[in-house]
């Protein structure tokens, strides 16, 4: 007996220094991990609705284009529901009925997607549905994690984030080549079907969440929940030391891609296929951990002006591979254009994942204390804001060149253009942090202006929603827009 104790305080101890990065595993951390986890593996879906739009339901690129701007609106009103979870508790509680909600309504999203959607606009409500219950998921356990980030020192700083991101990684490298492989051997609405069964996982873990029921002392003035938090979240917002750092990631990540014209490139002129398509996002999926344990292991205390500045100067400077394969340059070298496809997007994602770890991990730390939820919504949606941007920059850029479904004659430009915008933000780059942001804000926010504490919110898993049709193939440099 007394053997077996110390084999499972052994066991038990490199769980949490070697899987978990030194996080206790308790069953609401397998809770929390789960949730991101099920996102990730959400991904076995992602080429079925591409496929189900364009071939099943006889979708324009414009109307694919509209619809999935509108499916990506949960994700950019996120605040709201940050509002809504922090100051409209369900029976008392105010995570974990609305894990389970969330869970619910991705299921019958899902079946509803399998069994009646028929036309464009049944479509657009039922995506809409299922990018919603992820969003909602999503911001319960940010919340959940922002809470725990905040009380990390700055040394252990992005091991809870690290980790989420890693187990959404996994479950999206567990069904990536699937996604493609199974459009091979069955129908888009039956792999909906299987989808289906992924959010009621979700509802189940939910009950593991540790929360204690909240009580009204009726001798308290009533306040409104949300004119409080939005005091508290305005009293937050307009310190220097955190909009500036939010001004340049908006602009870093507003800049235009190319993304859009890769998949029309990729499909017709290379003429890769759904299965392809599916070896690719697993390359990408395992470039995804590669790029998380490197962080890590060896980035995770390396300043954020330094890390970003150096890492987006890198990807910009490897995004230029990509010329390679749009000249058909590859072929003179003897590389094979699938090969090449697949090493180019290995590395630009491990480079690319590097870049968005310390994006997550400087927005948890910006969050003060009692608008983590809230703050770290709001930022979560400004990045999708930018993402949208983004694509509609790149969408301008791609008309104006001429570049079309069959005319890919200035696309070398498109990417020179794409790559090299992403270093316009660098001169302003001094208004991120020197160094650890809450330490700064400890030091420069007043007493009446440090907000109340509250809930709280963390790790954007969802950047680009799982669900919304994956069009790009992850050739440029992977941005995280959810």
């Amino acid at each position: 007996m007394i053997a077996d104790s110390s084999e499972f305080k052994s066991l038990k101890k490199l769980l949490k220094e070697k899987i978990l990065f030194g996080n206790e595993p308790t069953p609401e951390l397998f809770a929390i991990l789960t949730v991101y986890f099920v996102q990730g593996i959400l991904g076995l879906a992602r080429l079925a609705v591409s496929f189900f739009l364009k071939d099943d339901l006889g979708l324009t690129p414009a109307e694919v284009a509209a619809l999935t701007g509108i499916a990506s609106l949960p994700w950019i009103i996120k605040p709201l529901f940050g509002f809504i979870s922090d100051g409209l508790p369900i029976l008392g509680y105010r995570r974990r009925p609305y894990l389970i909600l969330s869970g619910f309504l991705g299921t019958i999203s899902w079946l509803a997607l399998a069994t009646l959607v028929d036309s464009a606009w049944t479509a657009t409500i039922v995506i809409l549905l299922t990018s919603l219950s992820v969003a909602i998921s999503d911001v319960i356990v940010d919340s959940l994690i922002v809470e725990r980030a905040r009380e990390e020192s700055l040394s252990k700083s992005g091991s809870l984030q690290s980790l989420s991101w890693g187990f959404s990684a996994l479950g999206g490298l567990l069904t990536a080549y699937f996604s493609g492989l199974l459009l091979q051997h069955l129908s888009s609405n039956q792999i909906f079907e299987i989808t289906a069964s992924f959010p009621l996982i979700i509802s189940s873990v939910a009950w593991l969440i540790a929360e204690e029921k909240i009580t009204k002392d009726d001798s308290e003035p009533k306040i409104s929940p949300v004119k409080e938090q939005i005091t508290q979240l305005w009293g937050a917002i307009k310190q220097k030391q955190i909009w500036l750092p939010i001004a340049f990631l908006f602009c870093w990540q507003a800049t235009p891609t190319a993304d859009s014209a890769f998949f029309f490139f990729s499909t017709n002129e290379l003429g890769f296929e759904p299965e392809f398509l599916g070896r690719i996002r697993l390359v990408t999926s395992f470039a995804s951990l590669i790029g998380i344990f490197l962080f890590q292991r060896y980035l995770k205390t390396v300043p954020f002006r330094k890390i970003l500045g150096w890492s987006t100067v890198i990807a910009a400077v490897l995004g230029m591979t990509t010329l390679l394969l749009v000249t058909h340059t590859n072929r003179a070298l003897g590389i094979d254009d699938r090969w090449f496809s697949l090493g180019d997007s290995l590395i630009l994602t491990v480079v690319g994942q590097i870049t968005w770890m310390p994006v997550l991990v400087l927005s948890a730390r910006l969050c003060p204390e009692g608008v983590e939820a809230t703050l770290f919504a709001l930022l979560m949606s400004i990045w999708n804001l930018s993402g949208l941007l983004s694509h509609e920059l790149g969408a301008l850029l791609t008309a104006w060149l001429g570049i079309t479904e069959n005319n890919f004659d200035q696309l070398w430009l498109l990417v020179t253009i794409t790559n090299l915008s992403t270093l316009l933000p660098l001169p302003f780059l001094g208004w991120l942090p020197s160094g650890d942001p809450q330490a700064e804000s400890a030091k420069k926010l007043a007493p009446g202006e440090a907000p109340i504490h509250s809930a709280g919110g963390l790790a954007e898993s969802g950047i680009t929603p799982n669900l919304v049709p994956e069009f790009a193939i992850d050739q440029g440099l992977e941005k995280k827009h959810d």
